[in-house]
């Protein structure tokens, strides 16, 4: 390999220089990860295959151009089959309130996939996929594609319609977020 400068030499001379870190470990990166805040969600499914819905911590904007959303579910989750089958999802931002609806939709109360739905207010949207009602914000997505990467499934959806609750006009905390492993509000 040339290097063509005196600045690419010192990058490679310091890059030899440093002592070669371990990989991070999976525990390591679960508890340096948990350091960072995320809204709270749910996200739900209905179609053909049946309606599920569970609590999600990592959901991101991909592109407004068309708009453009990622989230990933761990694969041993019931709900990838269905999320998979009728390819269409909602995601519910939680209001700060909303705890045991998050818990409920996480598995901790031992609910599963329809019965969690007799928990919260809901409605759909366009395609069909619950909504939470007193949501902060709800995105109605079509599935686009789905990659697995390691442990988990990301799925992208195109969003084909937007819900979004009015901003307090105080500039009160009004979402559900979790950091360090505890739910807190922003």
């Amino acid at each position: 390999m040339a290097i063509d400068s005196a600045t690419d030499r010192n990058r490679a001379e310091q890059s030899s220089a440093t002592p070669a870190m371990p990989p991070a470990t999976s525990e390591a990166f679960r508890d340096a990860i948990a350091r960072l805040p995320s809204g709270v969600s749910i996200v739900t499914t209905a179609g053909p295959a049946g309606k599920a819905g569970f609590t999600a911590t990592a959901v991101a904007s991909v592109s407004d151009d068309p708009p453009t959303v990622l989230v990933c579910l761990n694969r041993k989750s019931p709900q990838n089959k269905l999320m998979q089958e009728n390819a269409q999802f909602s995601i519910s931002l939680l209001p700060k309130d909303a705890v045991t609806l998050a818990n409920i939709f996480a598995g901790r109360t031992g609910l599963h996939l329809e019965d969690r739905f007799q928990h919260g207010e809901w409605t759909t949207l366009s395609t069909g996929a619950p909504v939470l009602s007193e949501a902060i914000m709800a995105l109605d997505c079509r599935l686009l594609s789905l990659h697995d990467v390691g442990s988990h499934t990301v799925y992208f959806g195109t969003v084909v319609a937007t819900m979004t609750k009015p901003r307090d006009p105080d500039g009160a905390k009004e979402v559900l977020i979790y950091h360090d492993r505890h739910y807190g509000e922003a």
